[in-house]
């Protein structure tokens, strides 16, 4: 008998095959796999928490303190405990804004996503020249800085010296020759809608066009063969792959539309008799213009508590409808 026998049967050695090296051993290199993805990731989430994480924390604690100006030239810290919180969620402005901020979200959210997905069909549909032409300007309004366009947008809807106004002019509706967009609620609010929706649909257009890719060529010829016209197809073939896709998107409009500040602030400041103010620009408002940093902090605690609840709601409609469907 062999002195590698005499081990393995000794159980001091690992039994190999016949003259064989012992097998190597896998736990270790499976652990190190699995701790790739979380290594991979490790910087953006530190960074993440100092740059987003130490600022909630700040912004948490101002939330119970009264602070405005005599505080910060006397350079001292009043806690006042919940009385931030009492006050906001006991003044109906609070939630007269809140509401506001959900009807605009939900009717924004609508259009983006109605308009994208008819234009990302429409790319799918498109030749190649007509595509890249379609998704390069898609791709230049989507890249347009914020401001920027919000900017633009001010001189299109100008009162006196507007395009808006002069093409509504010339074609024969000569009341809107110096109609003024911001002087009312609802219209500010059409020129700040339209302003999102502009920016918001070619994230949505080429994100769902994107998708349409992945669907099999065969299930639009297997349907076309049993005779199903084109609305048929869109809802037996299309939709059920692009599902997926449309509940993701629809998901991060609602948190990009619902937390949007700079379209609402610079076209109109919430005006007028702030008529307009989402709970960004009424947390900004209330915080900054009227000095009182304590109730805007809360406020914006409040506006972050309400979009959780908003998107956990939809998220648990998703799942509990995948849920049905499996």
């Amino acid at each position: 008998m062999s002195a590698q026998t005499e081990e393995a049967a000794a159980g001091t050695a690992p039994v190999t095959e016949e003259g064989g090296a012992p097998p190597p051993r896998r736990g270790g290199r499976q652990g190190t796999g699995r701790a790739v993805p979380y290594l991979l990731i490790l910087p953006a989430a530190v960074f993440t928490v100092l740059l987003l994480g130490w600022i909630m924390v700040e912004n948490g604690l101002l939330s119970f303190q009264n602070l405005n100006r005599r505080q910060l030239i006397r350079r001292v810290t009043e806690w006042t405990g919940f009385d931030n919180y009492a006050d906001t969620l006991g003044n109906s402005e609070f939630w007269r804004v809140t509401l506001r901020s959900i009807v605009f979200t939900a009717a924004n959210v609508a259009l983006i996503m109605a308009i994208g997905c008819l234009i990302g069909l429409l790319l799918a549909r498109l030749g190649k020249k007509l595509r890249l032409l379609l998704s390069l300007g898609l791709v230049l309004a989507w890249a347009m800085p914020t401001v920027a366009a919000t900017t633009v947008f001010q001189w299109l809807f100008a009162q006196r010296f507007g395009v808006v106004n002069y093409v509504l002019d010339q074609l024969g509706w000569h009341a809107m020759a110096e109609y003024n967009w911001t002087g009312g609620q609802f219209s500010t609010f059409f020129v700040i809608t339209v302003l999102i929706v502009w920016q918001s649909v070619p994230f949505v257009a080429i994100n769902l066009y994107a998708a349409t890719t992945t669907i099999p060529k065969e299930l639009y010829e297997a349907a076309a063969l049993d005779g199903a016209d084109a609305w048929k197809r869109f809802t037996s073939v299309t939709f059920p792959f692009l599902k997926p896709f449309f509940l993701a998107t629809t998901f991060l409009e609602v948190i990009w539309i619902f937390k949007s500040f700079t379209q609402v602030f610079v076209i109109n400041e919430g005006g007028p008799d702030r008529l307009t103010e989402t709970l960004p620009v009424y947390a900004f408002v209330e915080g900054v213009n009227n000095q009182h940093f304590g109730m805007g902090s809360a406020i914006s605690i409040l506006t972050i508590i309400i979009l959780v609840t908003m998107t956990a709601y939809y998220l648990r409609l998703v799942l509990k409808q995948e849920e049905d469907e499996l």
